[in-house]
């Protein structure tokens, strides 16, 4: 018997992962829209993403990883301004109903999900190629939130992490396919035994946003932003939001696998791979000493990768280093 689309929703998108008890959803899932209470005080912070097979991820991917990732890539955008996540909503489309690969999907998205108490509130279903879009809801106080605006000449330029890390899984995760074998999903890459290729693969198909990030910058970062698209890419939006440039260092930026991989496609992957989902922001120089000190407290390493500057354009880098511009949707990954 085949599954209809409301037994789909109720078996696969119901349990209380999903689902968790929520003081301020006061209407779930289940009716023309959701009722939420946002919390006194707080202004919401919405965020979208749409994730595609093929383009956003290999179809070929655990689905229990295909779920984890589309919700995480979509968190990442809440952590990048500072906000407390709570509710999203999922559209899904499916070229057929696969129930294994449903069960699997949902349990990642769940595992997610109930790592940071965010609610399943509401979405839809449809027949069609294989997409999903995650529509993420949180909250600041007025305010507090970082944003892409507001970078002054002179400040530090930080990221969270490695980067390059996710393109190295890409990389890996295709020739894995070519070779026909299976890509892992969380428990086996939780069982294997730490190496760099279990470290890029996980990088790849389970990203964490980075949301243990707020206390330590709380007040402290003028801008922010996450890295999505590469680090010129995204420092370069900020950068353009601000109206200031950059001067990088590039013998600071934290390059994956640097000591084992080919040095130039290294710094390449560092600086226009994407999907690192690390966060690249900025810092007067009055509050360097305040934010590393606790940073080293709660055992987080930043990375100082440089200083804004008011002419605008990024320099530091070679010149063939700005080629690697980062992804766009319509004109590929250059």
């Amino acid at each position: 018997m085949l599954l209809g689309e409301f037994e789909l929703i109720h078996r696969y998108f119901s349990s209380p992962k999903l689902q968790p008890s929520r003081r301020d959803v006061y209407l779930g899932m289940g009716d023309d829209c959701a009722l939420i209470s946002v919390p006194e005080g707080k202004q919401l912070v919405v965020s979208v993403d749409t994730s595609t097979a093929g383009v956003h991820f290999l179809p070929e991917s655990p689905a229990h990883s295909i779920g984890w990732r589309a919700l995480a890539v979509s968190l990442s955008d809440l952590a990048a301004m500072g906000a407390q996540p709570a509710w999203f909503t999922l559209a899904l489309s499916l070229p057929e109903v696969d129930e294994e690969w449903l069960s699997g999907f949902s349990q990642g998205m769940a595992d997610l999900a109930q790592e940071y108490g965010v609610a399943l509130v509401g979405g839809d279903t449809t027949q069609g190629a294989l997409s999903m879009s995650v529509q993420v809801h949180g909250y600041v106080t007025p305010g507090a939130a970082w944003k892409r605006k507001g970078a002054q000449p002179g400040d530090l330029i930080y990221v969270s992490g490695e980067l390059g890390k996710s393109a190295c899984g890409l990389r890996k995760a295709k020739a894995l396919l070519e070779a026909q074998q299976a890509l892992p999903d969380l428990a086996m890459l939780n069982t294997a035994e730490a190496s760099a290729e279990t470290d890029m693969l996980r990088a790849y198909l389970y990203p964490k946003p980075r949301f243990d990030l707020i206390p330590i910058l709380s007040s402290r970062a003028a801008t922010a932003i996450d890295i999505s698209d590469g680090l010129l890419a995204d420092l370069g939006h900020m950068l353009s939001a601000s109206g200031v440039g950059a001067n990088l260092d590039p013998t600071r930026i934290p390059c994956f696998n640097k000591e084992h991989g080919d040095t130039s496609q290294v710094f390449q992957d560092a600086l226009a791979g994407g999907d690192d989902y690390e966060l690249c922001f900025t810092v007067s120089p009055q509050r360097r000493l305040e934010l590393e000190v606790s940073a080293e407290q709660s055992g987080v390493r930043l990375y100082p990768i440089g200083v804004v500057t008011s002419q605008q354009g990024i320099r530091g880098l070679h010149e063939q280093s700005l080629t690697a511009s980062g992804f766009d949707h319509f004109k590929g990954n250059t």
